[in-house]
C-alpha cells in the first residue's frame, strides 16, 4: 500500500494545532510525525502526551520525532531521528522497533541503511517553501535513491495536488510514499485533501 504521511509544524496552523491535529487523524492519513523541533525536551513531551490523545481511536500511527526521552517517557517503540543523531548513538536500533531517519544522498543512504534503519524520507523532491534557498533535489534523486534502497523510502519536499502525479515517473518496489506538511497545516479541510492525494495515488 503506497502510505500517506503527514509531518507536523504547529507554526504554520490557521487554527489550533491539536484541533488540527485531530482532522488530520480524521482524515485517511495512514501515518502522522510529530516534527516539532524548536521545543524543548519537556515541551515536546507535554504536547506528545496530548497529541496521543487526540489521535486515540483514530487507528492512526503517530510516530516521535527526535526527541528520545520524550519517546522513552511514553513508552514509544517508533521514532524519526536526524542522520546525524543515529551515527552518534549506533546502540539506538536496538532500543526502538522502528527508526526512520531523512537522507539527501546515496552516501546518506547507504549510511542510514548501515545503522539500521527501518526506512528513509528523501528529499526535497519539488521546490518548497520550507527550503527556500536550495534547489530541489527532482525525481532522478528520488529514482536514483529508490534503486539504491533495500528500506521504504518516501519521498518528501513540495508534494501537493500539482505535483504528486509527476511521482508515477518513480518506477521502483521501494518507493512507498510521501509526505506533507505545509499542506497538511494550511488547507481548509484535511479530510478532503487526504481525499484528493489518495486518488491522485492511484496512478503512482
Amino acid at each position: 500500500m503506497f502510505e500517506l504521511v503527514c509531518v507536523t509544524n504547529r507554526n504554520l496552523c490557521r487554527e489550533d494545532f491539536f484541533k488540527r491535529l485531530q482532522r488530520i487523524a480524521q482524515s485517511d492519513v495512514d501515518k502522522i510525525i510529530l516534527r516539532e523541533k524548536d521545543l524543548a525536551e519537556e515541551e515536546y513531551l507535554n504536547l506528545a502526551e496530548k497529541a496521543f490523545k487526540f489521535c486515540a481511536g483514530q487507528e492512526k500511527k503517530l510516530i516521535l520525532h527526535n526527541y528520545l526521552s520524550a519517546a522513552k517517557k511514553l513508552s514509544q517503540s517508533k521514532i524519526h531521528l536526524p542522520l546525524s543523531m543515529l551515527e552518534k548513538n549506533p546502540p539506538l536500533r536496538e532500543e526502538f522497533e522502528i527508526i526512520g531517519t531523512s537522507v539527501h544522498s546515496l552516501e546518506q543512504l547507504k549510511k542510514a541503511e548501515a545503522l539500521g534503519a527501518s526506512y528513509v524520507t528523501a528529499g526535497h523532491i519539488f521546490k518548497t517553501n520550507c527550503k527556500k534557498d536550495l534547489a530541489p533535489r527532482g525525481i532522478s534523486f528520488l529514482q536514483s535513491i529508490c534503486n539504491r534502497s533495500h528500506i521504504p523510502v518516501y519521498a518528501i519536499g513540495g508534494i501537493n495536488l500539482e505535483t504528486v502525479s509527476m511521482l508515477a515517473e518513480v518506477k521502483s518496489p521501494m518507493f512507498k510514499g510521501i509526505c506533507i506538511m505545509s499542506e497538511f497545516m494550511t488547507c481548509e479541510n484535511p479530510k478532503e485533501y487526504a481525499q484528493s492525494l489518495k486518488i491522485s495515488l492511484k496512478s503512482v
